[in-house]
């Protein structure tokens, strides 16, 4: 066991991380890898896995990656085979992969982002949940389950409007899945980050306009960065969070509380 991590450490687990290549996934990636977990890293784009794959591994921690696209059900299978293949097993699923492909009114966006908004975020959560579900009864072993999900997911999200709708259904994909496979020992939550400083959120970022608007509203008067949020899936995917499932933990600064 990694020293001092107690029923935080992740020692003999094997975690697969979906959207691991950058952001808040890579940052998970390495927060799992130093409490000690096997890591398989999943992402649609090759290079840049294969690149935070040698970057772990250079750092001491044993981790492969597997490109693949998570709204697939076929490459989901492929990298759950390659993770039992190199590990024997999976215990830990970190559901990060998103996209958000359209920034402005709801009622403006069109089918084809509509649909891989929900490809993604939706279907691709839970292509990887059935799987592990399945490895995991097969073995008869408990898990956890982590979910990326999302402050707009909470309330209204003007100009986002479909991304959080993904979000909101992420959610309660966690709360019925929770009840639905709490009996197997698979523990089931998610993590609903306000604005983080990634790649991803860059259009949000780089506008001071909303820039400003998010700070303003945070108890802490700032966003966050991709490390800050780690720390919670650490916590949801350890025995440190042995009794707690179906719970949504909130991971942004007192936005939501402030209104």
């Amino acid at each position: 066991m990694p020293q001092g991590l107690g029923l935080f450490s992740l020692e003999g687990q094997v975690a697969l991380v979906t959207g691991a290549s950058r952001g808040i996934g890579a940052s998970i990636a390495r927060c799992f890898a130093s409490a000690g977990a096997k890591l398989v890293l999943v992402a649609r784009k090759k290079d840049p896995l294969e690149e935070m794959a040698a970057s772990l591994r250079g750092a001491g921690a044993d981790a492969i990656a597997v490109a693949g696209h998570s709204g697939k059900a076929g490459d989901v299978k492929a990298a759950f085979a390659a993770a039992v293949e190199r590990f024997g097993k999976v215990d830990v699923l970190v559901n990060n992969a998103a996209t958000n492909p359209y920034f402005g009114p709801l009622l403006d966006i069109e089918e084809p982002a509509w649909d891989k908004t929900f490809e993604v975020n939706v279907k691709g959560y839970f292509h990887c949940i059935r799987e592990l579900s399945a490895h995991l009864m097969k073995r008869n072993a408990p898990g956890s389950i982590v979910n990326l999900a999302s402050i707009t997911g909470l309330r209204g999200a003007p100009m986002q409007g479909v991304y959080g709708m993904t979000k909101a259904a992420v959610i309660s994909m966690t709360q019925t899945l929770a009840q639905e496979l709490g009996g197997a020992g698979i523990r089931v939550n998610a993590i609903a980050p306000g604005l983080v400083e990634t790649r991803f959120a860059a259009t949000l970022i780089q506008s001071e306009e909303i820039l400003k608007h998010v700070t303003e509203r945070a108890a802490l008067g700032r966003h966050a960065q991709p490390d800050e949020i780690s720390g919670a899936a650490l916590f949801l995917a350890s025995q440190a969070s042995s009794y707690v499932t179906g719970q949504v933990v909130v991971v942004d600064g007192g936005t939501t509380i402030t209104g």
